[in-house]
């Protein structure tokens, strides 16, 4: 019998969750564009009121705020999103989601992933399962495309990560 102990925390979370959506095609097409086609923008609205108006000063200023803009805007793109994160879920649910998790492959019922959470205890046919995949600090058991078990190498308190992910990986072929 395979088993491990974990903690999984808000900063796994949101870990997870940007992952997901730093590989999100649309998240960085917002990117892209708030980093290079609003700042080409004012940097032609400045060559404009420069050749215009022969206005260096305010032309010097919309060029400062263009790259400002190129440099903060993604940054502050990402902090309002894991902000947003964090405002999806009610307090009883980070309550259920945060803690203590077992995960159990048990020989003696190999049709099921076993779950032991904050929320309960949960069986996970392994047909279900989608992969597992390994990050740098994480590995991602998704229970689909978008909902995985993260489980974050630091907190593994009890079991062999390693051995526990081949054998699911195996278990989900």
């Amino acid at each position: 019998m395979l088993e491990i102990e974990y903690e999984f925390r808000e900063q796994d979370l949101i870990h997870f969750n940007e992952l997901r959506l730093s590989k999100s095609g649309e998240m960085q097409k917002n990117i892209r564009k708030h980093r290079l086609i609003v700042p080409a923008i004012m940097t032609l609205l400045a060559f404009f009121n420069y050749a215009y108006y022969q206005d260096r000063m305010s032309a010097g200023y919309v060029l400062l705020f263009a790259l400002l803009w190129a440099i903060f805007a993604p940054k502050i793109m990402i902090w309002d999103m894991r902000r947003q994160i964090l405002t999806n879920y009610t307090d009883k649910e980070k309550v259920n989601m945060f803690g203590t998790y077992t995960l159990t492959i048990d020989p003696a019922n190999p049709k099921f992933l076993l779950e032991k959470s904050p929320s309960g205890k949960h069986k996970m046919a392994w047909e279900d399962l989608v992969r597992v995949e390994y990050g740098n600090r994480y590995v991602y058991i998704y229970i689909d495309l978008n909902t995985a078990l993260v489980i974050p190498v630091e907190t593994v308190k009890k079991g062999n990560l390693e051995q526990f992910a081949e054998q699911a990986e195996k278990m989900i072929e």
